[in-house]
């Protein structure tokens, strides 16, 4: 039985997403968003019809073109023109999950009943997302200021029977899937291509995936963290409530209660150390991490207002009988909010590897580098060159693209987010957190082997059993990688109930 998803007046969630997402939800528009849409239509055709003056982007040119006006018979092919120039993307393609989802903020966005697109454009895009129709759409092309205009423009030619989508397994010219399914292509009239290109549904689509991938990431960094600070014989000490609470990060308090409740039932924690306390990379875990969660909190809800806005331009107003032309497209919320994103989710990465490489010491009774027999071996010394590896690309990746711009459109767009390049490195330096987590685990477990017979927590210890299923404990020297995507693999199956 399928199941609706009904877009409705009262917004979206970063949860909503995730359900309708991995739910795989058809969206529905109820009765109430339909009456938005078409009401601001209908003002729209009259305030043409009765009104000869110069509304941009309606019956003007675009960009430095503003000052051109055109001619009433030329407004619908106007709004095609403008699709087919700004489709300029270039590099690789956009994942046919996130295209997914930019199909699905561009319908929430146009729901609001301030674009003056027609119904049947909105309802195209449904029928698009419904039946997983994903225009190929490319990462390059956006300044990110007036919108995403290149991946905006390759996400709707479909819609007038131009470019390429994915549908069923396969790539095939746009033309054709109208044809499968009796869809005439759209007639764009005035506005409908403006409103389709203009917006931040490219940047804010990475972003909202930014953020649900960091904090399944976040709470999978406290999950191996605990477990490499069992493996090292680490001390509870630094995650005690009462240091908390006199440096009160909310983030710093939840990673030190998660930290231990993770731990709880350890005979390995619970027993007397030699040493009176760890260095930084497991003593500081909830100043760490916690700074990060802090962080990723912020830029959630920058996005969580981003999904419910509207971005296109220029904006319409029936209940005030304006038509405002404004900056809602400009992404520089956008931009920084990634930039620290990317930030905060290198640190994750960077604390975790020097983990790694104090569980390779050869200290606290832990052989060198994890394997019996070092020399002949070299046991778990390259896993840990590949996750520095890794560290030091998401230091590069993190030089802030929010502080760049450079002009266009003959200076009349002469400050710009570069919103669209900070959106495509924060995926990169999510995925590398991704991995470099895994390499901490990798190496977590056979750490933990050398404290047997002890024993970690029970929820450690169930997640460890697990594991060694399908990544056995090394003995001698073997290929590698495999182990390593495997380990990847493992952790993504893990259930962190994050929204």
């Amino acid at each position: 039985m399928e199941k609706f998803y009904k877009i409705a007046t009262g917004g979206i969630s970063s949860a909503d997403i995730r359900e309708i997402l991995s739910g795989k939800l058809r969206l529905l528009l109820s009765e109430e968003v339909c009456g938005l849409i078409t009401r601001c239509r209908e003002y729209l055709d009259i305030k043409i019809a009765e009104s000869d003056e110069p509304v941009y982007g309606i019956n003007t040119g675009f960009g430095s073109l503003y000052d051109r006006r055109i001619p009433s018979s030329d407004l619908d092919t106007l709004q095609k023109n403008l699709v087919m120039s700004h489709a300029c993307g270039t590099g690789g393609e956009v994942p046919a999950h996130l295209v997914k989802l930019m199909l699905l903020l561009k319908i929430v966005s146009l729901s609001r009943g301030h674009s003056g697109v027609h119904l049947a454009t909105v309802q195209r895009l449904v029928e698009f997302f419904n039946n997983d129709v994903l225009p190929v759409v490319y990462r390059q092309g956006s300044l990110g200021a007036s919108g995403d205009l290149a991946p905006l423009a390759h996400l709707s030619l479909p819609l007038i029977g131009l470019g390429e989508v994915t549908h069923a397994g396969s790539r095939i010219a746009a033309s054709e899937v109208l044809s499968k399914y009796g869809w005439e292509p759209l007639v764009l009239k005035s506005k409908e291509g403006l409103a389709l290109l203009n917006g931040t549904q490219f940047m804010a689509a990475y972003g909202i995936w930014c953020c649900i991938e960091g904090r399944r990431l976040l709470y999978l960094a406290d999950v191996v963290a605990a477990l490499s600070l069992d493996a090292f014989d680490g001390c509870p000490g630094a995650f005690h409530e009462l240091l908390q609470k006199v440096r009160p990060h909310r983030g710093q308090a939840e990673t030190a209660a998660r930290i231990m409740k993770i731990l709880e039932g350890s005979e390995i924690v619970s027993r007397t150390k030699t040493h009176v306390q760890d260095p930084y990379s497991f003593r500081c875990i909830p100043q760490v991490h916690g700074a990060s969660r802090d962080a990723l909190e912020y830029v959630g809800e920058i996005f969580e207002r981003e999904m419910n806005s509207v971005t296109d331009n220029p904006t319409i107003f029936p209940d005030e009988d304006l038509v405002l032309s404004g900056g809602n497209f400009h992404g520089q919320p956008l931009a920084l909010a990634l930039d620290h994103l990317c930030l905060a989710m290198a640190e994750i990465a960077s604390i975790s590897e020097r983990r790694t490489y104090r569980l390779l010491s050869g200290k606290r009774g832990l052989p060198l580098f994890l394997v019996a027999n070092p020399g002949l071996n070299s046991g778990f010394m390259i896993p840990q060159y590949t996750a520095a590896s890794i560290v030091s690309q998401n230091k590069q990746l993190c030089t802030p693209a929010s502080v760049d711009t450079i002009e266009s459109s003959q200076g009349q767009e002469d400050h710009v987010s570069m919103g669209a390049n900070a959106a495509t490195k924060a995926l990169r330096v999510i995925e590398n957190v991704e991995k470099v987590i895994a390499i901490e685990f990798y190496s977590a477990a056979q750490a933990l082997e050398f404290r047997r017979p002890a024993r970690s927590s029970a929820f450690l210890e169930s997640i460890f059993e697990s594991y060694r299923k399908r990544v056995s404990f090394i003995d001698s020297d073997r290929v590698m990688f495999e182990d390593i995507k495997e380990s990847v693999e493992f952790l993504r199956e893990i259930d962190t109930g994050t929204p």
